[in-house]
């Protein structure tokens, strides 16, 4: 089977997404890039019916490597996503506090200094019907020194090197979007400067376990 193990990381992170919340029913969708191939999620079908031999694979045109089911209609964005940046997963989330922000404002703004993990304030892509050349147009310019963002009237999408930054990072920004919503309920939020989130992101790639020795 092409790129197995991909297919069952992707089959374990839709799980994942659903447990939590973000995805609701068949709704979202996941990929991983490698080389000329890409691993993607089908469509309509529950996360909980989903095996690694449905999850297909295609090439970067589109056309299936090895697919026994029909991809997501949101093929065209994953790969327009791949073929305009350096990302090698894509997660799309139909994610309720995204979406809901979504619908009243054009950017989340630096609300807090975890902004700074997606590049800056985080962009609402205009809305377009899903599937569209146009949806994917929209998102790749909300991308645009990102790695995440929020489409209008429609989910998420964050991206990252691997399948597990990408997951992580829409995680994040379901939790920035609650506080979002929260903060705006109860007044009018204080924003971080810019110089701030520029800080924060230099500590960030710097952050983690290292040897010590």
């Amino acid at each position: 089977m092409l790129l197995g193990e991909i297919r069952q990381d992707i089959v374990r992170v839709c799980r994942d997404l659903a447990a939590a919340g973000l995805a609701v029913g068949t709704s979202g969708n996941v990929s991983v890039r490698s080389a000329d191939l890409v691993a993607v999620t089908p469509s309509g079908l529950a996360y909980e019916d989903m095996s690694a031999d449905l999850v297909g694979v295609h090439r970067l045109d589109g056309t299936p490597a090895e697919a026994s089911a029909e991809p997501t209609s949101e093929l065209p964005l994953h790969l327009a996503i791949y073929a305009s940046t350096d990302a090698t997963a894509v997660v799309h989330t139909h994610s309720l506090a995204a979406t809901a922000v979504s619908t009243v404002a054009d950017e989340l703004p630096a609300i807090h200094y975890y902004v700074a993990m997606f590049g800056g304030p985080v962009r609402v892509a205009p809305y377009a019907t899903y599937g569209t050349e146009q949806l994917a147009r929209n998102v790749v310019a909300a991308l645009r020194e990102r790695t995440g963002c929020i489409m209008g009237s429609h989910g998420a999408v964050t991206i990252g090197p691997d399948l597990k930054t990408a997951h992580t990072r829409s995680l994040y920004l379901e939790w920035l979007s609650e506080l979002y919503l929260r903060a705006t309920a109860a007044g009018q939020p204080r924003l971080l400067p810019p110089g701030e989130i520029e800080a924060v992101a230099d500590k960030l790639a710097a952050y983690g376990q290292r040897r010590l020795d």
